[in-house]
């Protein structure tokens, strides 16, 4: 291997008895010498899992959330603050040169790349049980090939760099979309083979080979690749330990990490010497709370939300034109209501409106006043797990692909599977046709949002009237959620909140908006060898 030096993160030491993160040891080694012990090799790894899934702000949360607000479920939201770093996404105004926070995307996935290919060598020659070595390099392929999907999925075709390299031959010209794919399949088989079936309590948050199997059923489903999404879903419904939680709040429960539903979680730590929160808590969490605001007068209930990403009123209608209040209050709450599972402790959430474009915040990334008050640092230490892959969402895939193949009746079994959990009726026989298709589309909205796929999924998803992008008949001038907006809503908080442009995703256009822009820097970096997307 090339002398290369590194300066190693060794985080994320999550798997110890306390299944926490430990947290920035720095070492600057040797890559010829770094892979020495089983100790480096595994604290190499955890730092991976860190780069890849440990929500920090520039990392994660804020692409994250921007591409949520360019979805029809979410506003920017805060209205009391700056709102340039959403603005580029959320309203549709982006370019090369002013992509707000989508900017650091392309260069965060192609640095973990990079420290993933340096395991993936560097693990093959260290001096450890060929079991270990065969497990750490399988956790490595997994999370190159989660790179990569988010990679595709955001910018299309990109290079692919599958080895170390010099800065100098960091100038690879990009790869079609369909070899990306090819890519993050066979990463993802490979790692299957290799890493364990199932972990024991001090060792979860690992990727294990249904996580593999998850990853691989979304992007066969992505592809359209039919019979390789229902083999990869029903493989793992039928064959895993994974089952539904049986009470849906439960899957985001600060006391449920790593729960029967989940397949993988970022990881998340209440340590309060260290920052290994979930911070998506505080930027999505309701602006301008008070003491006042509840029952036990405490400024240690408050939690000082950032109030980004709020939830639409079309989402919310989403839920109630289905009767499903469960998941439409395990997923939103409305100004006034309740914290649904808190209500004692919480029972009238308020926050301030003239910060708030649509009067609701995420429920999901909730954290309730128990917790709050126990918290050092209710930034930085928010211990709520985030899904990254679930067996619902595994279910709607397997529904998605045999309806494709022609099995309607086994499509509306997983659907009426999902419904029963949250003890709406079943469907089964009620619907046919082109109606399958949409309600299997609606149970994936009412039960992932916000879980970073809405985005992805109008985009794939392909209106069965028009032939065209579901999001093309969203977004635009004639866009059907445009059209709520500026001429049909009366909602009381996002019609009288006007800081935010009422007519969100008019600026959409099919021609360049089913992918985002490269960023002009890393054009600039490759000499001009990447190619921008078309009509940028």
């Amino acid at each position: 291997m090339k002398k290369i030096i590194l300066s190693i993160i060794i985080s994320l030491g999550i798997f110890s008895c306390s299944d926490f993160i430990e947290h920035d040891q720095r070492g600057t080694q040797n890559l010829d010498n770094y892979f020495a012990t089983a100790e480096e090799c595994e604290y190499f790894v955890n730092s991976l899992y860190s780069s890849l899934l440990h929500y920090d702000w520039y990392q994660l949360i804020a692409p994250r959330l921007a591409n949520e607000t360019a979805t029809d479920d979410a506003w920017m939201g805060n209205t009391g603050q700056d709102a340039s770093g959403f603005q580029p996404a959320a309203q549709y105004l982006i370019t090369p040169n002013r992509m707000g926070y989508l900017n650091t995307l392309f260069k965060i996935r192609y640095e973990n790349i990079a420290a993933c290919n340096i395991g993936i060598y560097g693990i093959q020659s260290a001096p450890i049980s060929e079991a270990l070595k065969s497990q750490y390099i399988g956790e490595a392929l997994f999370m190159r090939a989660y790179n990569y999907y988010d990679l595709v999925n955001n910018f299309g075709g990109v290079p692919l760099v599958l080895e170390t390299l010099t800065p100098s031959q960091m100038d690879k010209e990009r790869e079609s979309k369909e070899t990306i794919y090819a890519q993050i399949e066979s990463d993802l088989i490979n790692a299957a083979a290799r890493v364990k079936t199932s972990y024991d309590a001090s060792d979860k948050g690992r990727v294990t080979k249904w996580a593999c199997y998850g990853l691989l059923a979304r992007v066969s489903l992505f592809q359209n690749k039919w019979e390789k999404a229902y083999h990869y879903a029903d493989t793992l419904i039928t064959n895993s330990s994974h089952a539904l939680e049986s009470d849906f709040i439960n899957i985001w429960n600060v006391n449920n990490p790593n729960g029967i539903e989940s397949i993988l979680e970022a990881q998340t730590s209440s340590v309060s010497d260290k920052s290994l929160g979930n911070q998506m808590c505080t930027f999505t969490g309701a602006r301008g709370e008070k003491k006042e605001n509840f029952p036990s007068n405490s400024p240690d209930d408050v939690m000082d939300g950032w109030g980004w990403c709020t939830p639409t009123s079309d989402l919310e209608n989403c839920y109630i034109s289905e009767g499903d209040d469960i998941r439409r209050k395990s997923t939103i709450t409305v100004y006034g209501e309740p914290a649904y599972g808190d209500e004692v402790l919480n029972p009238t959430h308020i926050f301030d409106l003239e910060q708030n474009k649509s009067g609701r915040i995420i429920r999901k990334f909730y954290i309730p006043i128990a917790t709050r008050r126990i918290l050092e640092d209710k930034y930085a230490n928010a211990p709520l797990n985030s899904p990254i892959l679930r067996l619902a969402e595994v279910y709607l895939t397997r529904a998605e692909a045999a309806y494709h193949l022609n099995n309607v009746s086994k499509a509306m079994d997983d659907v009426d599977i999902i419904r029963a959990r949250v003890n709406l009726p079943a469907k089964k026989g009620t619907i046919s046709g082109k109606d399958v298709l949409r309600a299997i589309w609606k149970e994936r909205r009412m039960e992932l949002a916000f879980e970073g796929l809405r985005l992805f999924d109008i985009r794939r998803q392909i209106d069965p009237d028009t032939n065209k992008p579901v999001i093309d008949g969203l977004f635009g001038t004639n866009g059907s959620f445009v059209k709520y907006n500026t001429t049909k809503s009366t909602d009381q908080y996002e019609t009288t909140n006007k800081k935010e442009l009422q007519d969100k995703g008019v600026n959409f256009d099919l021609n360049k908006h089913m992918v985002w822009p490269i960023p002009q820097s890393e054009i600039d970096r490759s000499s001009g060898k990447i190619q921008q997307n078309p009509n940028y």
